[in-house]
């Protein structure tokens, strides 16, 4: 990274690729609500619509996030977001409520629908938008593709805003194997109907993240494409302990962020504590210094600065108490900016990482 110019670098401008937004609406969070008025899960709360806008956060991926479970233990977690494991057609009107409330929000004004990668600038057509000074400039991630029933569907999904797709979650999808599935098995990569999705992906230019899936479903992906692709929420296997542990298959190794980087791709880091910092304690807050390890990390391996974004998955699935120290709402994250200064980051690598990477990675107008 070369020195600080002499011109201040603003972070008032950001990109964050990954936030539930819609899976935190069915859990009853008033995205439209002020912090400290806002109700639902995963609480205290970092991320509304107002808070997003008041911390700079004006362009992001938001997903789609369903869960497939096993509906006859008991201390299986139900909801709106979740869908009998194997059942197409419960994962589909799953993910649907989600996509939904998402072209609502575009159709009032509140959200600009983002082009796929390739297909052109932002175009600023929204409705008088209900959020101070406009609507957020807003892609859709599916988070686990078993709401799509079928490869061939997925022409809908891109029209109703669709950008990107992890095939997995946690689990063994209907399309690959999760990072929570044993890797070592032959049998938790990409399946048939996965190899058909990626097909599909490449023909309609749908951006694959790699971000959940098992290190053999990431292998059989990247060997099936050479397109760009991105890690929308994911830090460094090599900082987190044994690298070859079960656990971190969650976070990408050295080869897969130089392979990312290599095709143009971009790593979006994840700002949940226990993801930064290998050891801590239920609800010990990551210091700043690891935030920067992984960030600088990714730089090292990538060989340059562009390579790295925001992914901060915000209350997705745990609240602002766990995230780094010092960062609570999407206002803190100037914090990173002031971290990177000081360590000698100049205001261009800073801009970069704060949004103009992911920009340049879409084809989106800053």
């Amino acid at each position: 990274m070369s020195a600080s110019s002499s011109s201040s670098s603003s972070t008032s401008n950001w990109f964050d690729a990954h936030l539930d937004l819609a899976y935190l609406a069915e859990n009853g969070r008033d995205l439209h609500a002020d912090l400290r008025s806002c109700r639902g899960r995963y609480q205290p709360a970092s991320v509304t619509l107002p808070s997003m806008v008041a911390g700079g956060v004006r362009n992001c991926l938001a997903t789609i996030f369903t869960e497939g479970v096993d509906a006859r233990k008991a201390d299986e977690e139900t909801g709106a977001f979740t869908y009998p494991f194997g059942d197409a057609n419960a994962a589909y009107q799953a993910g649907m409520r989600q996509l939904l409330l998402y072209n609502a929000w575009r159709d009032a004004g509140v959200i600009t629908q983002m082009p796929r990668r390739g297909h052109g600038p932002i175009e600023q057509s929204s409705p008088k938008s209900p959020l101070e000074g406009g609507p957020i400039n807003m892609g859709i991630l599916v988070e686990c593709a078993d709401p799509i029933t079928d490869p061939d569907e997925l022409d809908m999904w891109v029209e109703r805003g669709v950008v990107a797709i992890g095939m997995a979650w946690w689990h063994q999808s209907r399309y690959a194997g999760g990072n929570g599935t044993d890797h070592t098995r032959s049998g938790n990569g990409l399946t048939d109907l996965g190899r058909a999705l990626v097909e599909r992906m490449d023909h309609l230019d749908v951006v694959h993240d790699l971000s959940h899936l098992s290190q053999r479903s990431v292998h059989d992906l990247l060997s099936m494409t050479d397109r760009a692709v991105i890690a929308s929420h994911s830090n460094c296997r090599e900082l987190m302990g044994d690298p070859n542990s079960p656990q971190n298959q969650r976070h990408q190794s050295d080869e897969t962020i130089a392979e990312i980087a290599n095709r143009g791709g971009v790593i979006g880091i994840n700002l949940l504590s226990s993801f930064l910092q290998p050891g801590l304690r239920d609800k010990d807050r990551a210091s700043m210094e690891w935030v920067v390890r992984h960030i600088e990390h990714i730089c090292e391996i990538a060989g340059n600065t562009t390579s790295v974004g925001l992914g901060s998955d915000m209350d997705g699935g745990f609240g602002a108490d766990e995230l780094p120290q010092g960062i609570n709402t999407p206002s803190d994250l100037s914090k990173i900016g002031e971290a990177l200064r000081n360590h000698g980051w100049s205001d261009t690598d800073i801009a970069g990482f704060t949004h103009q990477n992911w920009l340049r990675f879409w084809g989106w107008n800053d």
